[in-house]
């Protein structure tokens, strides 16, 4: 089974893929995660699209083609879970291509469904320790003493991405982006609504019976 996980930044797509991946003893593949791999290893692909991440651009659509394609061919039979990719509409109808190429297809596709409300308070609640590393919630998970970690002590910091300006502009970003891949998926009938506002362990009991 090749399963695309969707929603909005902050939906948790990223927990659901790991706890999914564990229990179906899946493939969990995530564009930026292969994007940094293959830039570590030194891969041709790699190399090519390190010279477009020092330049600050965006890497071409057909070079993280490639490397998704690379991945999910080598993948021995597994079952795979794509986390945060397809981003846009080329991204799906060219990952389509690919796959058609190998004999192979997207089964599934879950949308984490998170309203935009829910999504600001999750992003900009979050603070982090620059020390350890470790992150809280303003809300959902407060450290014992405000602004302190509970581990060091060290000052809480809110990282610049989780800031109400950068949250919002991500959304505006996915509504354009990301969003017309769920109309694109719905129309090929592969799309199952999951309520993501509830709690990660009810998310991750809908997504599994939407994969059922």
């Amino acid at each position: 089974m090749i399963a695309v996980l969707l929603g909005p930044p902050g939906a948790g797509k990223g927990t659901q893929a790991k706890r999914l991946a564990e229990k179906m003893k899946a493939l969990h593949l995530s564009s930026g995660d292969i994007l940094r791999a293959e830039k570590a290893a030194g891969s041709e692909l790699g190399k090519e699209a390190a010279g477009y991440m020092e330049r600050g651009e965006l890497v071409p659509d057909d070079l993280i083609i490639k490397m998704m394609l690379n991945r999910m061919t080598a993948s021995d039979g597994k079952s795979i879970i794509l986390d945060g990719f397809p981003r846009t509409l080329p991204q799906a109808e060219a990952l389509d291509e690919g796959l058609n190429r190998h004999g192979l297809k997207i089964d599934a596709v879950v949308n984490i469904d998170v309203p935009d409300g829910e999504v600001e308070r999750r992003m900009t609640g979050r603070r982090s320790c620059p020390t350890c590393g470790a992150v809280y919630h303003l809300e959902f998970a407060p450290p014992k003493t405000a602004g302190k970690c509970d581990k060091d002590g060290s000052d809480l910091v809110q990282r610049p991405d989780d800031t109400p300006e950068v949250v919002q502009r991500r959304l505006q970003t996915y509504h354009q982006q990301t969003q017309p891949l769920v109309d694109y998926y719905s129309r090929h009938g592969l799309v199952k609504d999951v309520d993501g506002t509830q709690s990660p362990d009810q998310v991750q009991a809908e997504v599994e019976a939407a994969l059922a």
